[in-house]
């Protein structure tokens, strides 16, 4: 798939160890020097999500070098992160938990992040799909209410980890 003018490929659960490290340094990229403690634990969120059979991963390559990634896989019925916000559960609740989304700083402003999104999640079987965003980024907040998602509650799924708006949007996005 083309988009932007760059190569956007995808990979699975099989293809975790041929694109583990691309991942992380694409996500050490993106988050820069200063990155916390928690984010410093990224690999083993890889590990984490990439051991689900159901596990997605697209990475945009620019001739041939990675630019950007995202990566999810279905949520465990009953412990979707939208679960604790919701009085009542949907009617049609298969949800892809959508874990990451990472672009080099270079590739910023052009698109990029919109893309690998579509990527990710055009013609996924689930019916929803929830993502975490902080709550101290609010433009990051904004862009994924104009792509359809809403948020719902907010988390913080570890002790040390930030606090997340919850955000959940049907499938397939408008």
């Amino acid at each position: 798939m083309s988009a932007v003018g760059l190569d956007i490929r995808h990979f699975g659960h099989d293809d975790l160890a041929d694109v583990r490290q691309t991942v992380i340094d694409l996500h050490a990229a993106a988050s820069g020097p200063d990155r916390d403690d928690f984010s410093k634990r990224f690999p083993w969120f890889v590990d984490h999500w990439g051991e689900n059979p159901g596990f997605a991963c697209v990475i945009a390559y620019e001739n041939d070098v990675a630019v950007g990634f995202a990566y999810g896989a279905p949520a465990a019925e009953g412990r979707e992160w939208w679960r604790e916000s919701l009085d009542t559960v949907p009617e049609k609740s298969r949800t892809l938990s959508y874990s990451e989304l990472a672009v080099h700083p270079k590739m910023r402003k052009r698109g990029l992040a919109y893309a690998l999104s579509r990527a990710l999640l055009d013609d996924r079987d689930e019916d929803l799909v929830v993502l975490l965003v902080d709550v101290e980024h609010p433009r990051v907040q904004a862009l994924y209410e104009d792509w359809g998602f809403r948020k719902v509650g907010e988390r913080r799924p570890f002790p040390d980890s930030p606090r997340y708006a919850v955000m959940l949007a049907h499938l397939p996005l408008r």
